[in-house]
């Protein structure tokens, strides 16, 4: 027997088509749209309104077309959350520039039509599997303070704050940042 009703309210029925796979070229501008919408959807409280309206997805779907084309490293990777056939969000690894037992999670948006769906924790779990399998021994990421939401998401999948800040400049406004982490 079929049933339903445990999916009402949910667009993707019974057998969602899900994955997340390496990133490809013809993604770029797809992901550059994502992380503005994203920004947008989760900075609006802690980025001028001004600097927020002014990010082109251009400008980062060049940058994540490079990214994807020519990696500067081997370690350095960009991962598409898909549903069905539509890209919904990305992540992006490296290993983080100090420290060759660490690995970092530079990036990992989903479009906000798509959030509180899975994808998120699918790209968390793809970039800790991939990690995992080189020499890192810790995943670091970066948070904005004041975005709630990213805290904890990273909270309930074992993340932790390090305590270290730094500074992001965006557009001109120096944004504050928090590193998050979690033992591999």
């Amino acid at each position: 027997m079929t049933s339903q009703s445990s999916h009402a309210g949910h667009s993707h029925g019974l057998t969602a088509d899900v994955s997340v796979r390496p990133s490809l070229a013809e993604d770029a501008a797809t992901l550059g749209a994502i992380q503005v919408a994203a920004w947008r959807a989760a900075h609006a409280a802690v980025v001028p309104a001004e600097v927020l309206a002014g990010l082109d997805p251009d400008v980062f779907a060049g940058a994540w077309r490079a990214a994807i084309t020519t990696p500067p490293t081997a370690k350095h990777r960009l991962l598409t959350a898909c549903a069905g056939p539509e890209v919904v969000g990305f992540a992006a690894l490296a290993p983080a520039p100090e420290s060759n037992d660490t690995g970092e999670i530079v990036a990992l948006y989903v479009d906000p039509e798509h959030v509180r769906e899975g994808h998120g924790s699918r790209l968390l779990a793809a970039c800790t599997d991939i990690l995992g399998s080189t020499s890192a021994s810790l995943v670091r990421t970066w948070v904005l303070e004041g975005d709630a939401a990213r805290e904890d998401f990273l909270g309930t999948a074992g993340f932790e704050p390090l305590g270290v800040r730094r500074v992001l400049e965006v557009a001109g406004t120096q944004v504050p940042e928090a590193a998050w982490a979690a033992t591999l």
